[in-house]
């Protein structure tokens, strides 16, 4: 396997996008400092104390320990999800395709000892869209502690993100986002990729902070993950980012009215402006998928 496409932290988007264009994916060293760490794992304690191994979807493992709505529950997740150089990454891999795009998952996945390998899988696969195809999603996956290939670092496949459906990986073709404790693994969603099996005798933890098309529903309902009235206190960029915000020109408007004005109360008794020049150049600008055709294919999940 040839070396990751590993980067530090002040490496600057273009050889990041670059990577992700060309492999799927990326990996940035350390981004996170020891006291935002820290802080993130004291957040995130009471709640793994209080999270249930298992789920009833073998998929989701039997050993390990998987809770969402982290912009309610995690405050430091909250900067994380408009970090910089996410955000500009997120702006070149998916902005081609969207006039906007938003937070589609989030989540913690907290690996146990003695768990086994997930099923590898696209992301992407809740949608019916045949690959390959322009990116989806952009999935981040933020080391709580250091992965390795002993505790069950995602394993993923590089390139996998312009395979057709059919195709399933050899065991040589996989590789490990082993990283340490900060570090940042991000990837489009069509790449196909698993959590490892855990033969360590600590657990792996690690958040999920993903981002999807603005056309598409997001995977994790953010309108009730967060209450509204605490949605309010947010900054505008994270509001707009959870979906109170037009997805394009028309798309996504309450009773006539701009989300995020019905949000913070400040949308009045008329009519709301649904197609500013701004956002309609950017849906003018997008480049719109062509479908050739449709075929119930399945949606993969393999164990390799």
């Amino acid at each position: 396997m040839a070396q990751l496409n590993t980067f530090d932290a002040d490496a600057g988007a273009d050889p990041l996008v670059a990577a992700i264009e060309r492999d799927g994916y990326a990996i940035v060293r350390e981004i996170l400092d020891p006291e935002t760490r820290a802080r993130l794992t004291g957040e995130l304690a009471p709640h793994l104390e209080a999270t249930a191994l298992g789920d009833p979807d073998a998929f989701f493992g039997q050993k390990t320990k998987r809770f969402g709505a982290l912009l309610s529950r995690c405050p430091t997740s909250r900067d994380m999800v408009v970090h910089p150089l996410v955000l500009e990454i997120a702006d070149r891999v998916l902005g081609p395709y969207c006039a906007r795009y938003q937070i589609h998952y989030t989540g913690v996945m907290h690996i146990e000892p003695g768990e086994s390998a997930q099923s590898m899988h696209r992301d992407t696969g809740l949608y019916p869209i045949q690959n390959p195809a322009p990116p989806l999603t952009l999935a981040t996956m933020w080391a709580v502690s250091d992965f390795s290939e002993e505790n069950g670092a995602t394993r993923f496949v590089p390139g996998s993100h312009r395979w057709p459906d059919a195709r399933v990986p050899t065991p040589e073709e996989i590789a490990v986002a082993e990283m340490p404790a900060g570090s940042l693994l991000i990837y489009v969603g069509s790449l196909i990729h698993g959590g490892g099996a855990n033969r360590s005798n600590a657990a792996r933890c690690g958040v999920a902070l993903h981002y999807c098309l603005g056309w598409l529903r997001q995977e994790e309902n953010q309108y009730l993950a967060v209450p509204m009235e605490e949605a309010r206190t947010f900054p505008h960029r994270l509001q707009c980012l959870m979906g109170y915000d037009l997805g394009t020109v028309n798309l996504g408007f309450v009773d006539h009215k701009h989300p995020n004005d019905v949000l913070n109360g400040t949308a009045g008794e008329q009519a709301g402006v649904l197609g500013p020049q701004e956002l309609m150049d950017a849906d003018n600008a997008i480049q719109r998928f062509r479908i050739d055709g449709t075929e119930a294919i399945g949606r993969a999940r393999m164990k390799v």
